[in-house]
C-alpha cells in the first residue's frame, strides 16, 4: 500500500480507505488509486483482512457437483449473499472428501453460517452442525432440530405432471422415483395420490432410480423389455429423464408420440434445444435468496426459532409431452 500511495501521492491512510471502501476520499482519488494498484499488480490481502474483522460475514455452502439444479443454486446463492452484505465460501462433497471434513474447512474459513444442498445428510449429523453454527438446508433428506429448511411442495410438483398428462388423455403413467435421493419420497406419494384422484389407481407403476442418466436408462430399458410400453414417464429429475428420454430414442421409439417424458427441476439441461423437456420447475434463485435470508435472520436478526419455508413449484411445458399414441 505504500508503493501504491507514493505514486499517486497520498497517504497510505486515504490508500487504506480506499480499499475497504470507506469514506474519505474522493471519486476522482480512488479511480487513480486503483489505476495504480493495478498498474503495480497490487491486489489487498483478503485473509489478512478477515482476521482483523470481528465477524466475516462469510456464508459456508456445502453443496455436491452431482445434479444440475444444485449448481444452479450455487450460482444464484452469491448474488443473494452480496445483497445482504455477505460473501460466499464454498465447500464440495466429493467421492474422496468426507463431509465432516468439508463442514469443518468452511468453520475454518470463519463461515458464520453454512447453507446445505444436496447432500444426504442424517438427522444426527445436521443436528451436530446447527449445534456449532447456524444451519440451513435445501431440500433435506432428514429434518434436525435447530436447522432451517428451504423446500419445494413436491408432492404438489408431481401431481401437476399428472394433471397435464392425464388432461392430454394419458391413462398408462408411470413414474421413475429417486429412491432415497432428497424429495424422492415426496414425489413418489404424490404421484401415487394424484394418480388415484384421477382414477388410475390400476395404472400405477413405479420404477426405482436414484437421479442419474444410468438409471434412467435402466428404467428405458426394463420398460423395453415388456410388451407394451406405457403412454408417459414422470422422471425423479432431468438427468433421469434425459437418460430415459435418449436411451428410448436409440431404440426407436418417438418421444412424445410413443411416449410421453416429464422432468423435475427445470434445471438448463431441460431448457436445452434438442432435450426440449417438459420438467417442473423449482427456481433457483427464489430458493437462493430464502436460504440466505433464513441465515441473515438467524446472524442479524437473532432468531432462534426453526424455520420450515415450502416453494410451490410449477409445470413448464417443452416438446417431450403430447397426446397419447393411438391404441
Amino acid at each position: 500500500m505504500s508503493d501504491v500511495a507514493a505514486r499517486v501521492g497520498v497517504s497510505q491512510a486515504l490508500v487504506s480507505l480506499v480499499f475497504r471502501n470507506q469514506p474519505g476520499a474522493s471519486a476522482e482519488t480512488r479511480e487513480r488509486v486503483f489505476q495504480a494498484a493495478e498498474e503495480l499488480g497490487y491486489r489487498p490481502d483478503a485473509a489478512a483482512q478477515l482476521l482483523r474483522r470481528t465477524r466475516s460475514r462469510q456464508l459456508g455452502v456445502l453443496f455436491t457437483m452431482r445434479h444440475p439444479h444444485d449448481v444452479d443454486i450455487v450460482e444464484a446463492v452469491y448474488p443473494a449473499a452480496r445483497k445482504h452484505g455477505y460473501n460466499v465460501v464454498l465447500s464440495a462433497m466429493v467421492a474422496t472428501r468426507g463431509e465432516r471434513q468439508a463442514v469443518e474447512e468452511l468453520l475454518a474459513l470463519r463461515s458464520e453460517a453454512i447453507i446445505i444442498i444436496g447432500t444426504e445428510s442424517s438427522a444426527h449429523e445436521l443436528a451436530a452442525v446447527a449445534g456449532q453454527t447456524p444451519v440451513v438446508e435445501i431440500n433435506p433428506t432428514a429434518r434436525a432440530a435447530g436447522v432451517d429448511v428451504v423446500r419445494t411442495a413436491d408432492g404438489n410438483g408431481v401431481r401437476q405432471a399428472v394433471d397435464h398428462l392425464a388432461e392430454l388423455g394419458h391413462r398408462a403413467i408411470a413414474h421413475l422415483d429417486g429412491g432415497v435421493m432428497p424429495g424422492a419420497g415426496e414425489r413418489r406419494r404424490g404421484y401415487r395420490a394424484a394418480m388415484r384422484r384421477h382414477g388410475l389407481a390400476e395404472h400405477i407403476q413405479i420404477h426405482s432410480g436414484d437421479y442419474t442418466e444410468e438409471s434412467g436408462a435402466q428404467a428405458a430399458r426394463e420398460l423395453l423389455a415388456h410388451d407394451e410400453l406405457p403412454t408417459a414417464v414422470i422422471a425423479g429429475n432431468d438427468r433421469s429423464a434425459h437418460g430415459l428420454l435418449t436411451t428410448l430414442l436409440r431404440a426407436g421409439v418417438r418421444v412424445p408420440e410413443d411416449v410421453s417424458i416429464v422432468g423435475y427441476d427445470d434445471s438448463q439441461l431441460a431448457r436445452l434445444s434438442f432435450i426440449d423437456l417438459t420438467s417442473v420447475r423449482q427456481d433457483a434463485a427464489e430458493v437462493a435468496e430464502l436460504a440466505v435470508q433464513a441465515a441473515v435472520e438467524r446472524l442479524d436478526d437473532g432468531r432462534t426459532a426453526d424455520r420450515d419455508i415450502v416453494l410451490n413449484p410449477t409445470l413448464v411445458v417443452r416438446g417431450s409431452t403430447g397426446p397419447p399414441r393411438a391404441s
